[in-house]
């Protein structure tokens, strides 16, 4: 069944928004719409719950069920245990938490592989354990595609190697990398392994339990939710390094990693992202078994909606004059998240765009090493060129035109 964008778009009230009329959203790799259950749910909470929760009275009560029912309902479409999921304030605070942990529990002269293809965030925190006399190596990817290629990764492993981090999908290359085959050679060579899903969850959620890392992360406000960021680390891994969180939290593996005080009306609007996924399964005739299985038939439906907008945005610009692609030109190998390199200021070019009622950005988006390792102008900086499941082909028609005016 093919993506009902009418009834979708129709769940997202920024488009009934006449402040937004007339515009299209396209940096939507920077934060997306919030969809309506995550609005109410925020909202009933602030509302009626905005007490301490986990009390003996009622509104507290309640506000404990709701923030269960978020942990409970996302971990079951991402195919792991309850407990396996933590929520913080952003995925880049969570990753440096981590890092503290492994900083602690690895000892000098271990190693850990990091990407040049990655966002900071799951690059940076890591890097920094050099000071602890952790040796840090890095997968470098392609200087011309941007590509990681597995058997590069190979080279860098050894019994000293503790953990690999690497992206799901980069968010300015936007390939999807073989998550499952890069576990299974970091697994093999004993290795953990921490996967940044932020630039490939508002694409489907994944189904991590299958995939196989040990660590994966993403952020609430690009999949339609708060801002929060969502973590899972699987039990084996979370019960062996040192607990993060105050020390009566130690025997919690959900709270080991969160140092403080959760934001407990963003946790509970969480749900509403699982609401939402629910509702597109149903309205599709989805199947009726587990959330994730239902959280699957989503993903697919997303992916193939975006595949079918993605080629022609591709098409129109791979062989521009002046104008570079980052990443692969088939869609079908990557995410709708599209860098261009110009021969001027992307910035610039980005202000002219919203002249023509689109919403783009220009700059290096927190990716500098990867745009640096292929040879991107930094003082230009990429246009960048992102969409969901939720643009219309309306939209997609009037990027298009735009980019022939300004390019």
């Amino acid at each position: 069944m093919a993506l009902d964008t009418d009834f979708v778009r129709g769940q997202f009230p920024a488009f009934s928004e006449p402040s937004l009329q007339g515009q299209a959203f396209f940096e939507n790799a920077g934060g997306s719409y919030a969809c309506r259950p995550v609005i109410d749910r925020l909202t009933r909470y602030y509302t009626q719950r905005k007490v301490q929760p986990y009390g003996p009275f009622e509104a507290s009560r309640l506000a404990g069920e709701e923030m269960d029912e978020a942990r409970t309902r996302m971990a079951a479409i991402l195919g792991v245990e309850t407990d396996e999921l933590s929520f913080g304030p952003s995925t880049t605070q969570n990753t440096y938490v981590l890092a503290q942990a492994f900083g602690a529990w690895m000892k000098p002269g271990e190693a850990i592989v990091v990407t040049n293809q990655d966002h900071e965030a799951n690059s940076g925190p890591w890097r920094r354990l050099a000071d602890r006399g952790i040796e840090i190596r890095e997968w470098k990817v392609d200087s011309v595609t941007g590509h990681l290629a597995p058997e590069d990764l190979e080279d860098l492993l050894d019994e000293s190697v503790r953990l690999v981090c690497f992206p799901h999908c980069s968010n300015v290359v936007g390939e999807i990398n073989p998550v499952t085959e890069v576990t299974a050679i970091a697994h093999a060579a004993g290795a953990f392994v921490c996967v940044d899903g932020v630039s490939y969850t508002p694409h489907g959620f994944a189904n991590v339990g299958r995939l196989g890392p040990d660590i994966y992360l993403f952020s609430a406000y690009k999949t339609y939710g708060p801002h929060q960021g969502l973590m899972v680390i699987r039990r084996t891994l979370g019960e062996l390094l040192p607990n993060q969180g105050h020390v009566f939290n130690g025997d919690s593996l959900y709270k080991r990693f969160t140092p403080a005080g959760p934001d407990h009306a963003q946790i509970a609007a969480s749900a509403g992202m699982a609401d939402y996924v629910e509702m597109l399964c149903t309205h599709h005739g989805g199947p009726t078994g587990k959330p994730s299985e239902r959280g699957a038939f989503v993903h697919d439906l997303m992916r193939a909606y975006e595949i079918e907008l993605l080629q022609p945005l591709l098409d129109a610009v791979k062989d521009r004059n002046a104008v570079r692609l980052i990443g692969p030109s088939d869609a079908t190998l990557r995410a709708p998240t599209v860098a261009l390199a110009l021969n001027r200021n992307a910035g610039q070019v980005a202000a002219e765009l919203a002249e023509h009622g689109i919403m783009a950005g220009g700059g290096d988006f927190y990716a500098g090493r990867a745009l640096q390792a292929v040879g991107v102008d930094m003082d230009a900086g990429v246009l960048r060129l992102s969409f969901t499941h939720y643009t219309s082909r309306a939209e997609m028609d009037k990027l298009l035109t735009a980019l022939d005016r300004v390019l």
